[in-house]
Order: C-alpha cells, then sequence, then structure tokens
C-alpha cells in the first residue's frame, strides 16, 4: 500500500537509515556538537547496579512496560545516535525512517524529598566510589530505588516528545531513548543525579571524606587515579565539594554526557 494514499511509510533498510543517521551526526559534529551515540555491546542494554534499577523500575510502570518493548531493538542496533542528559532533560536523535528528535522532561526531585531521602541514607553511603559503582548495602539500595520515595522518577514526572509522525505517547524512538539513558547510566551513574537536579556528593558520609582529606598524598592519588580510570571522576574536586555561586547555591553544570561539575 502506498504510503501516499494513506497507507504505511515505505521500509527503509537499516544499513540505509543507519548511513543517513551517520551523515547528520557528522553535521553536528562540524557544527562543534559533541555527538555521544548510545552504543550496546550485546544483548544486555544496562549492566550496572544504577542502569539495571533505571530500566526496573520504568518497566515497573504497567503502560511503561507496555510500551517500552518497541525501543529494545532499535538501541541495541544502534539507531539512538546522540544522547545528552542534563538537569531535568534528555535529548537524543534515534535513526528510524528519518532522523527523529527525542526530548524527554524529567521533573527535577524537589529540595525536601532530597533532604528526606538523605536523612534515610543516614551516612550509610561509605565513600564516592561505593556510591557510584553501586556497591552499596541492601538497606541503602532499598531507599534509593523505592518506587515513590526514591531518586527515580514517576510517571506523572516524565514528559515524552519525539518528531516522529506515530500518535503513540510512547513510540519507539522515545522507548529507545529511555533505555539508552540506562545504557548511559552504567557508563556515567552520577548523570542520574544530574538529571533529578541533585548533588551525589551531598549522599557521601562526612567521615568519609575527613577520612579522604586526612590521608598522605599517595594514598589519595591512588584513589584519584582508581576513580578516573573507572568514571572520569577527580578525586580531589570531589572532595573540596561543589563551587558555590555568588548566591550561595552549590553551582550546577548542564551535561551532554558529562556531570555538572568537572569531576
Amino acid at each position: 500500500m502506498s504510503w501516499r494514499w494513506g497507507g504505511w511509510r515505505p521500509y527503509v533498510p537499516v544499513a540505509q537509515r543507519r548511513a543517513q543517521a551517520a551523515r547528520e551526526m557528522e553535521k553536528m559534529r562540524k557544527k562543534g556538537v559533541e555527538v555521544q551515540p548510545v552504543a550496546i555491546a550485546g544483548r544486555t542494554i544496562a549492566r550496572t547496579f544504577w542502569g539495571r534499577a533505571w530500566c526496573d523500575h520504568l518497566e515497573g510502570f504497567g503502560d511503561y512496560a507496555n510500551r517500552l518493548p518497541r525501543g529494545r531493538t532499535y538501541v541495541r542496533n544502534g539507531s539512538v545516535c546522540h544522547l545528552a542528559i542534563e538537569e531535568g532533560k534528555v535529548t537524543a536523535k534515534v535513526a528510524g525512517q528519518s532522523l527523529y528528535n527525542v526530548e524527554v522532561t524529567i521533573t527535577t526531585l524537589p529540595g525536601k524529598e532530597w533532604a528526606a531521602l538523605k536523612r534515610r541514607c543516614g551516612g550509610r553511603v561509605g565513600s564516592l566510589l561505593e556510591l557510584l559503582q553501586g556497591k552499596l548495602s541492601g538497606e541503602v539500595m532499598t531507599i534509593v530505588t523505592d518506587r515513590r520515595t526514591g531518586l527515580f522518577p514517576q510517571p506523572k514526572e516524565i514528559r515524552l516528545g519525539c518528531s516522529c509522525p506515530d500518535w503513540a505517547v510512547m513510540c519507539k524512538h522515545v522507548a529507545a531513548v529511555l533505555y539508552g539513558v540506562g545504557a548511559r547510566l552504567d557508563q556515567r551513574p552520577e548523570l542520574l543525579f544530574v538529571l533529578r537536579g541533585v548533588d551525589h556528593l551531598e549522599l557521601v558520609s562526612s567521615a568519609t571524606a575527613a577520612e579522604v582529606v586526612g590521608k598522605s598524598p599517595q594514598d589519595r592519588a591512588l584513589d584519584a587515579e582508581s576513580l578516573t580510570d573507572v568514571f572520569g571522576i577527580d578525586l580531589d574536586d570531589a572532595a573540596a565539594g561543589p563551587t558555590a555561586t555568588p548566591g550561595g547555591r552549590p553551582a550546577r553544570q548542564g551535561s551532554g554526557g558529562a556531570g555538572r561539575r568537572k569531576t
């Protein structure tokens, strides 16, 4: 049936879609945009604690569980050509019949809820490395992944948008991006905190911070090297805490693949 007469759009082979997307991404690079594709090795989309927790959380909601599978093939075959995370927003480009623009807006975590979550954690997070690697106690894991009061957003806090002609609220391009966020959290778990508008360093106990400051330069250099290798995080900057703005509020830095601070 011809698409011109109201039927389905003509099928475009995957190789052709990828070639078209590659040309568009090259144009973006020439304009100075840092293109950040989502690359999945094998069939497993998310492998770490934070990535799996994100996917499990979204799949736990009825409407999402029914619609998310549409995006699995797209994210696995490299169709998410670009995905950037900043405070309260995920922007992406997904290769389909055309190259579509996807925007997912997520409400930042209210201050009262963040303060309550920190109180429940009660200094149980021992170190920055422990936090970002997801090597947390069962109690802390339960707190941060709680469906109602944890770090992850509720469906009512998520607004979805795609430039494709699909009438569905969650088309396969949006679904692919939501899974792409999980894959990105495997690499940069601190981006979850950037997305929700909170500072992950505030979950690290003050006792641990004091311990880090008291270490010898050699020990601190080893810790810094370990964090840089795993997450690209500078321990000296992390221990120093966030830079204050003139208004006294910790500085925030939007990210297209990096945290709000140079960490």
